[in-house]
């Protein structure tokens, strides 16, 4: 690590990963006195949901316990949902049923930004030698009703806008699974895990961006991760 002027974790995993490993690699970096620290959050801005209803960020909320009173600068990086989620068949976007599906309000817009723009924008903070404690990004903001719009603009037919429930209903549905399904603590990605992010989509958003922060930066559009079919 001599003369590197920040540290950014990857790691991915469970409590003995994003917590214990990570705590060691926060550990080297300040022994090596390294200035700067990017924990592996890489998500939705956790600090606004409430603690308990998504897994995997309170594991994120515990490491920063840590992090947050360690003698380093540290900076995390809120991109949102990787917007390649939306060429999986989510809910959200269900290619198969031909569906938008949506929790609460069909007007909210969600955070996604692409792997590779998360990437750039991660490399230009870690250079930065003033970064605050947190940066938001997002490639672009839409909205269920964005995506019916967008389907019937680049496959023809619109798909169905469906209502999914209330964020309320999500939320007792996740802790139902959760308590009826105990295996997926031990799974990075389990199915309740997976609906437990898609509360999280609906639950927060950014309100400001940091996109401008480092000039020359092209952010993907949707356009560039869903093509026509």
């Amino acid at each position: 690590m001599e003369g590197a002027t920040c540290v950014v974790s990857v790691l991915a995993g469970l409590h003995d990963v994003i917590v214990e490993r990570q705590k060691v690699l926060l550990e080297a970096a300040i022994l090596a006195a390294i200035p700067k620290f990017i924990p592996s959050d890489f998500s939705t801005d956790f600090t606004a949901l409430t603690p308990g209803e998504n897994r995997n960020f309170d594991l994120r909320r515990e490491f920063h316990q840590t992090l947050d009173v360690a003698p380093i600068a540290s900076t995390a990086i809120f991109n949102g949902a990787f917007a390649e989620i939306l060429t999986y068949n989510v809910p959200l976007l269900d290619f198969k049923e031909k569906v938008v599906g949506y929790w609460e309000n069909p007007d909210w817009h969600i955070d996604f930004t692409t792997m590779d723009n998360t990437a750039a924008f991660t490399a230009a903070a870690a250079l930065d030698p003033d970064t605050p404690k947190s940066l938001r990004i997002a490639s672009f903001q839409v909205s269920p009703n964005d995506l019916v719009a967008y389907t019937a603009k680049t496959f023809g037919t619109p798909y169905k806008l469906v209502r999914l429930g209330s964020l309320e209903d999500l939320r007792a549905y996740n802790k139902r699974e959760r308590a009826a399904h105990p295996e997926g603590e031990n799974e990075l990605y389990a199915k309740w895990q997976q609906s437990q992010y898609m509360q999280s989509m609906f639950s927060t958003h950014h309100e400001t961006l940091d996109n401008d922060r480092y000039p020359g930066f092209v952010w993907s559009e949707l356009e560039d991760v869903i093509e026509p079919r």
